[in-house]
């Protein structure tokens, strides 16, 4: 029986779904009131042996900030990490894919890779086993590069689509005619009447051996500087960092532009299955559960009078009201409030360039801020004083490190902690604190089976995460804000 690789490409910002998802923890990463992380669903469904197919462990391709979010987020579900790729910046699909299936050939050229987006939604996991069996077999007996089209039950114009040359009868792969860019109303009503055509799911599998062929046809300019970057690749932590100086030469562009929409021998296989890309607030609305009134709410929310509207509240501790709405997405953060008509969801994207623009950091950032060792979040910020709260994972330890413009406090609220200040090492316990000087060599590590939290009160003339130095860290990080 053939293995199937998932290659889960993980390195999205999903902006269209600000403030929820953001630039440092996007929504691949969040469960939007589900079980599980659309990662983590992402991670399950390709892990779950059936239909007479098996799965390896997984390839992912992140980012050097997301590699601890997702080796934590698949050992929470018990699946074995497998290779991580770490991206030296992003650079769109292709070289992505490409560097995934150079990986996967050095190892084994006929290996079937099954590339997967981190980020989408499909709940009937048999339906889904069902296509991917037809399109393994599809390979086995062609070896045709396979595209998966979901069957559309709407005229969608948000979604691209693939136009095949017959209406799909079932029975497994069926010849693909052409990619087809997001249509307008009109047009979308006739492909969907016509019923050749199925919405580009991004999804895509194949022999390593036949994409690598596929590229040298089709992008050849992508293959010496992606090749040089897993040559060049250097192992840090059970990771795989790419080199950063021949990744950057490689063209920006999505595998669909560089290589599928002109291949040849590609076929697709129909997904018969409900799925959604979580690309808008309306996607998440259409996934939510809703009342009589066609009313999603999620969090501490009270609708009044409200009609085809979502809100939610991430914040246990801000009530969000929503009195006499219509068509309207309401998401209530910490930090940010997105008020906005349905019929504009898909200009979000547009709104969080124009905060950027204005230097606003929760274009980019969140309030907490995810770390390997736990995460951290700011109570207060002033000009010569911030306050945090800090939260750090059993086993877990801070870099050793030291601060040019700042002087800290830790004020243990539970836990105990091991602190070492340049040359002292001691234990801090609950109701305890310490005083780090501005310049000191310090470290906090949790020596327990129980998570540490410490307020930090943090003082100086700079305060930004930048201003650190480490010197020593069981992450193999290097210097600046997250290393």
């Amino acid at each position: 029986m053939t293995e199937i690789t998932p290659v889960i490409l993980c390195g999205g910002s999903g902006t269209r779904l600000w403030p929820l998802s953001r630039q440092s923890y996007p929504k691949q990463f969040a469960r939007f009131g589900r079980d599980q992380t659309l990662f983590q669903a992402c991670a399950d469904r390709l892990n779950r042996a059936g239909n007479g197919i098996t799965f390896a462990a997984p390839m992912t391709v992140t980012n050097s900030d997301f590699r601890f979010v997702v080796t934590e987020q698949l050992h929470a579900i018990d699946i074995d990490p497998g290779p991580v790729l770490i991206e030296p910046e992003g650079r769109n699909t292709a070289p992505a894919v490409l560097a995934a299936a150079l990986y996967a050939a050095a190892r084994d050229p006929e290996a079937v890779l099954l590339v997967a987006p981190s980020d989408h939604v499909i709940d009937d996991v048999p339906a889904f086993h069902a296509a991917i069996a037809q399109g393994l077999a599809a390979i086995e007996a062609t070896d045709s590069l396979i595209t998966f089209g979901v069957t559309p039950d709407r005229a969608e114009t948000g979604y691209g689509y693939l136009e095949l040359d017959t209406a799909p009868d079932g029975n497994g792969a069926v010849p693909l005619r052409a990619f087809v860019e997001k249509p307008d109303a009109a047009t979308a009503d006739a492909m969907l009447a016509s019923g050749r055509y199925l919405w580009n799911g991004g999804l895509f599998m194949f022999s390593a051996r036949a994409i690598l062929a596929a590229y040298d046809a089709h992008a050849p300019a992508l293959i010496t500087p992606v090749t040089r970057a897993v040559d060049e690749a250097e192992a840090d932590l059970g990771f795989l960092r790419l080199a950063p100086a021949p990744w950057a030469e490689a063209d920006d562009i999505s595998i669909d532009y560089a290589v599928m929409e002109k291949a040849e021998d590609l076929a697709v296989v129909p997904l018969n299955a409900k799925w959604s890309d979580m690309g808008s607030w309306e996607a998440v609305l259409r996934e939510s559960s809703r009342d009589s009134d066609g009313v999603a709410t999620y969090g501490p929310v009270t609708a009044l009078g409200c009609h085809n509207t979502l809100l939610r509240s991430e914040e246990d501790d801000i009530e969000l009201v929503g009195i006499g709405l219509t068509n309207i997405l309401a998401v209530a953060t910490s930090d940010a409030v997105l008020v906005a008509d349905i019929a504009h969801a898909q200009d979000i994207k547009t709104a969080v360039a124009a905060l950027k623009a204005k230097g606003a950091k929760q274009a980019t950032a969140f309030a907490m801020d995810h770390r390997p060792w736990g995460h951290f979040e700011t109570l207060a910020l002033s000009d010569r004083f911030q306050v945090k709260r800090i939260v750090v994972k059993p086993g877990a330890a801070l870099s050793l490190q030291s601060h040019v413009h700042r002087a800290e406090h830790w004020v243990v609220v539970a836990g105990t902690a091991r602190v070492t200040i340049n040359e002292r090492i001691e234990l801090v316990s609950e109701n305890q604190s310490v005083y780090i000087p501005l310049g000191a060599t310090h470290r906090l590590e949790n020596p327990g089976k129980l998570p540490i939290v410490l307020i930090e009160v943090q003082t100086g003339a700079y305060l930004g995460e930048d201003d650190i130095i480490r010197y020593e860290d069981i992450y193999s990080r290097g210097q600046g804000a997250k290393g």
